[in-house]
């Protein structure tokens, strides 16, 4: 007697479009950026206005792009010390953090670029006046006296912006390591010691390659969140997106044609960055 084998349903069901899975969020933003391509192509202020931000952008994105890593960097080490049983490593973090995020960042852009700039360029001259006065001649001489000489216009402000972004995003990445770490189950580092490793190696090759995965999310946002806030560096008058904005508004009284750009060339940055990490997240994912 021959066995009938059960018919087994495919736990995948390919999904069909309707009305009411149909993306309209994505279809509505599409329309929209086709009407402010339409303008540009046609309209010969938005034409103009379209060619004069676009500078912008480049230095929207390297501000964005240099920031961001010495922020996670920063958040690495930072949550690290957080965690550490140490009570001063664990104090410093802990006041790094509270501080940082206790002050609008556009606060601590002006605190950082001509507060504490200006009294490191000044450190730096003391420094260099002392190697002077201990080394006479050679070449470590005329490398103090290249720091008595450094001035503070060496400094400029595009780079004063993105140390003071990295520094405040710094303080948010430190809590994200710091929750993705603690939510790691605490036996794997308990196996890991079983095995001989010590606590850096093991939480270099066990702890956070799983705590990355989990944290990839908030990263990816705050990636997302920090090229936005890059908008903040016009307070420093860095010709960023923001900054050519409100130049070229005051300069053709062409409100509506500037903000409409400048919010069409932010959107299309934002966009393309979230596809692209929720692509990370999906090869992440996989890798699991």
């Amino acid at each position: 007697m021959q066995a009938v084998q059960p018919k087994t349903q495919s736990l995948y069901k390919p999904q069909t479009l309707t009305l009411s899975t149909l993306p309209w969020w994505a279809i509505i933003l599409f329309i929209l950026g086709l009407v402010i391509i339409y303008f540009i192509f046609t309209d010969k202020n938005y034409s103009e206005t379209f060619q004069y931000l676009i500078a912008g952008v480049a230095t929207t994105l390297r501000i964005t792009l240099l920031a961001f890593p010495i922020a996670t960097v920063i958040g690495l080490f930072v949550g690290l010390a957080r965690l550490s049983k140490n009570i001063i490593l664990n104090t410093i973090a802990t006041i790094y953090i509270e501080v940082v995020r206790g002050i609008p960042l556009v606060v601590l852009i002006l605190i950082i670029a001509f507060g504490l700039v200006p009294i490191l360029v000044d450190l730096t001259n003391k420094i260099g006046q002392w190697g002077i006065s201990v080394f006479q001649s050679g070449g470590l001489a005329q490398f103090f006296n290249g720091l008595a000489t450094y001035s503070i216009r060496n400094i400029s402000m595009e780079l004063r912006a993105i140390i003071a972004l990295a520094i405040g995003y710094g303080a948010f990445e430190a809590e994200v390591f710091r929750a993705g770490i603690q939510s790691i189950g605490k036996g794997q580092m308990e196996a890991a010691r079983s095995l001989g490793m010590n606590y850096f190696l093991a939480m270099r090759l066990i702890i956070l390659p799983q705590a990355i995965r989990r944290i990839l999310p908030p990263l990816g946002n705050d990636f997302i969140a920090l090229l936005k806030d890059s908008s903040l560096a016009t307070v420093l008058a860095v010709n960023e997106l923001t900054q050519l904005t409100r130049l070229r508004r005051s300069s053709t009284f062409r409100v509506m044609e500037a903000f409409n750009v400048a919010a069409f060339l932010y959107l299309s940055m934002t966009l393309l960055l979230s596809g692209f990490v929720r692509f990370l997240e999906r090869k992440m994912h996989i890798k699991e």
